[in-house]
C-alpha cells in the first residue's frame, strides 16, 4: 500500500528518511556495513591468501591456482612493475584480456604496486582502444597477444612505454601449456601477424620479479584504484574514478545479503560474466574471492555447451551471470539435466532480468535467479533482491547495507511512493568524480554525495525498487511517456519471441512513435500474428507502430540489447532515405 502519495513534500522527506526497506531486510543482513578495516585492496588480498592458504582460489580451462599462489605469482609481478620497469604509484596500466588465470595475477599485482587499473575490453576496435589508451594516459599495458595487431596499430598514438604480453596457456602447468599455446598459434591460428617491437613475456616478467627486491608501496583508502570506462548515465564515454575505499566498502555491502546464503571458504562460484566488467570484478574478484570461495573463470560464456560441461565438472553452488546468459542456457537440454543439488545462489546483474527467463530458470534449477542493479560509478552494485525466501521478481531489490536511496521528479522534489521519479544513490560506493572531465563529474555528482543514475524507479511501501526505464531511453507518445523495457517484457512473453528491442522514431502526428525489433524463437511468426499478441498488453500509444525481425540484435559484451545501435542504424537509415 502506498503511504507516501498526497502528503507534503516534508511528509515524503520524511518517509525516505525512515528508509522503508530497512523493514523488509532478511534478518542477519546488517543495514550498516561496519568501517572497512583495510587501507586497500592488497591488503585485503594479503589477509585472504594468508587465511584459506592451499585452497583453490581461481581455476579455468582445468587448472586452479590456489591462494597462495595467487598472492605469490601477483608480489613476483608487483615487483616487477614496481621495481624493474619503475612504474611509480599512481601511473595508469591497461589490462586487456579475457576470463583467464593471468587477470586476477595482473589485477592484484598491479594495484600491489600502487598503480591504477585500466580495465580495457578485449572486443574494443582500434578506435576504441586509442581513445580509452589517449584518454587514461596510461604508461604500461598487459594483454593477450590475440590483440597485438591492434595494439601495435595505436601504441604511436599514446603514451604506453611498456608492453607485456601474455598467452592464454601462461599459467598451465607444463605440458599443458606448451600445447595448448601452439594450439593457438599454430593450429587455431588466433595470433595475428604483428610487429611490436621490444614487448615483455607475462612469464619472463613473472621470473624477473621473483628476483627483485619489492618495496610496497604505502596506499591509503582515497587512493585512485580502477578508471573503468563506461558510457556512464549521459552517454558519452568516460571512466569512473573508482578509489580503494570504493571497491572495498562495495564488496561489503554486497557480500552482507549473500552471506546469510553461504559459507566462508566452501563456496564453488561460477564466473560467467568478465573480470573487466565492473560487476563480476567486484562480486567475484574481491567480495567472493574475500569470501574464501573458489572461482571458476569462463573465458568464453557465449559457448554454452563447454560452459554447461565445465558446470557439470565443478558442480558450483552459486553463479553470477546475466539474464540473456541464464536464458540461453534454459533453452538447453542438457542443462535440465545437470545436478543442481548444491547450487545455493544465482545472481544476475548487468541487466534486467525478464520474468519470463526467472520463471524458466526456477523451474530447470529449483533456485531462484536474484536480480540486482548497480552502474558504473557506484562501483557498481546499488540493491539486490534479498537471497533468502523469495524475491520479488521484477524489482531490483532492497538498497544494499549503508546505502541511501531517493527518488526525485523531473522538478527536482521527492517522488511519493509508487511514483516514478530518477534513482539518486549515496553511499561510500560512489566515485570520485569522472576522469579529467569536472564538467561531467558536476552533471551527476551532488556536493553532498548523490550520484544520479539517470534510471527512472519506483518504491513500493516495503522500500523494493523497480526500474521503470533509462531516462534517456524514454519514448514520448503525444505527451504520454512510454518506456522501451515495457513494450519488450510484453512482447517476451510471446513464446516465439527470443529477443526484443524497442526505442522512438520520429512521428509527423505524436512526436516519436515505438519501434520494436525482433529476434524470432519459432520463425513462423508474423508481424501481424505478434501485433494481435501485443493487444491484449499494451495500450494503444504503447503499442509498436513499426515491428522489424532480425536475426539478432547489438548487445554489449555482458548481453545487454544495445538501444543505442538501434537508434543509430535508424538514423542512418532516415539520412540515406
Amino acid at each position: 500500500m502506498d503511504t507516501s502519495a498526497g502528503l507534503s513534500h516534508e511528509s515524503v522527506a520524511n518517509v525516505y528518511a525512515e528508509k522503508p526497506w530497512l523493514r523488509s531486510t532478511p534478518e542477519g543482513v546488517p543495514q550498516e556495513i561496519d568501517p572497512v578495516g583495510f587501507a586497500s585492496i592488497p591488503e585485503l588480498v594479503s589477509w585472504t591468501c594468508e587465511r584459506y592458504g592451499d585452497r583453490p582460489a581461481f581455476s579455468n580451462m582445468g587448472h586452479s591456482l590456489t591462494f597462495t599462489e595467487i598472492d605469490e605469482l601477483s608480489t613476483r609481478l608487483a615487483a616487477y612493475l614496481r621495481t624493474v620497469l619503475g612504474l611509480a604509484p599512481g601511473e595508469r596500466i591497461i589490462l586487456q584480456m579475457p576470463n583467464l588465470l593471468q587477470y586476477p595475477v595482473a589485477i592484484f599485482g598491479a594495484l600491489k604496486a600502487g598503480l591504477v587499473v585500466v580495465n580495457a575490453n578485449p572486443l574494443y576496435t582500434t578506435h576504441e582502444m586509442e581513445v580509452t589508451f589517449r584518454d587514461s594516459g596510461a604508461a604500461a599495458i598487459i594483454a593477450l597477444e590475440n590483440f597485438a595487431d591492434k595494439i601495435e596499430a595505436v601504441l604511436p598514438s599514446t603514451s604506453i612505454k611498456h608492453v607485456i604480453i601474455t598467452e592464454v596457456g601462461d599459467l598451465l602447468p607444463t605440458p599443458r601449456r606448451v600445447v595448448t599455446n601452439f594450439a593457438v598459434r599454430y593450429v587455431k591460428r588466433l595470433i595475428p601477424p604483428h610487429e611490436l617491437g621490444s614487448v615483455i613475456r607475462f612469464r619472463d616478467a613473472l621470473a624477473e620479479g621473483a628476483r627483485a627486491q619489492f618495496q610496497p608501496p604505502q596506499i591509503g583508502q582515497d587512493d585512485l584504484a580502477f578508471l573503468q570506462y563506461t558510457g556512464g548515465t549521459t552517454g558519452v564515454t568516460k571512466a569512473a574514478e573508482l578509489t580503494h575505499l570504493n571497491l572495498l566498502s562495495n564488496q561489503y555491502q554486497m557480500m552482507g545479503p549473500m552471506s546469510v546464503s553461504l559459507d566462508p571458504g566452501h563456496e564453488t562460484v561460477l564466473a560467467a560474466l568478465p573480470l573487466y566488467h565492473v560487476f563480476c570484478l567486484t562480486v567475484n574478484c574481491l567480495g567472493l574471492f574475500h569470501y574464501g570461495s573458489h572461482n571458476v573463470l569462463i573465458t568464453n560464456p557465449r559457448e554454452t555447451d563447454a560452459l554447461i560441461s565445465t558446470m557439470a565438472r565443478y558442480r558450483p553452488s552459486v553463479l553470477i551471470l546475466v539474464s540473456t546468459l541464464a536464458g540461453a542456457l534454459v533453452e538447453k537440454p542438457k542443462y535440465a539435466h545437470l545436478d543442481f543439488s548444491q547450487l545455493k545462489l544465482a545472481v544476475a546483474g548487468g541487466m534486467a532480468v525478464r520474468t519470463s527467463v526467472a520463471e524458466r530458470w526456477k523451474d530447470v534449477t529449483g533456485v531462484e535467479l536474484v536480480e540486482g542493479y548497480g552502474l558504473t560509478e557506484a562501483s557498481p552494485v546499488v540493491s539486490v533482491n534479498p537471497t533468502v525466501g523469495s524475491p520479488r521478481r521484477g524489482t531490483i531489490g532492497l538498497p544494499l547495507p549503508s546505502t541511501e536511496v531517493e527518488l526525485r521528479d523531473e522538478s527536482g522534489a521527492l517522488a511519493p511512493l509508487g511514483e516514478p521519479g530518477e534513482l539518486l544513490v549515496r553511499g561510500p560506493q560512489v566515485m570520485r568524480g569522472y576522469w579529467k572531465q569536472p564538467e561531467e563529474t558536476e552533471r551527476v555528482l551532488e556536493a553532498d554525495g548523490w550520484l544520479h543514475t539517470g534510471d527512472i524507479a519506483t518504491m513500493d511501501a516495503d522500500g523494493f525498487l523497480t526500474i521503470v526505464d533509462r531516462k534517456k531511453d524514454m519514448i514520448v507518445v503525444s505527451g504520454f511517456n512510454v518506456y522501451p523495457n515495457e513494450v519488450e517484457d510484453a512482447a517476451l512473453l510471446n513464446p516465439k519471441v527470443a529477443e526484443a528491442g524497442a526505442i522512438g522514431i520520429p512521428s509527423e502526428h505524436s512526436g516519436e512513435v515505438v519501434k520494436l525489433f525482433v529476434v524470432r524463437r519459432d520463425p513462423s511468426l508474423t508481424e501481424e500474428e505478434l501485433r494481435a499478441f501485443l493487444t491484449d498488453y499494451l495500450a494503444g500509444y504503447k503499442r509498436p507502430k513499426a515491428i522489424e525481425f532480425r536475426d539478432e540484435l547489438p548487445k554489449s559484451p555482458v548481453g545487454k540489447v544495445l538501444r543505442r545501435e538501434l537508434r543509430t542504424g535508424e538514423d542512418s537509415a532516415a539520412a540515406t532515405s
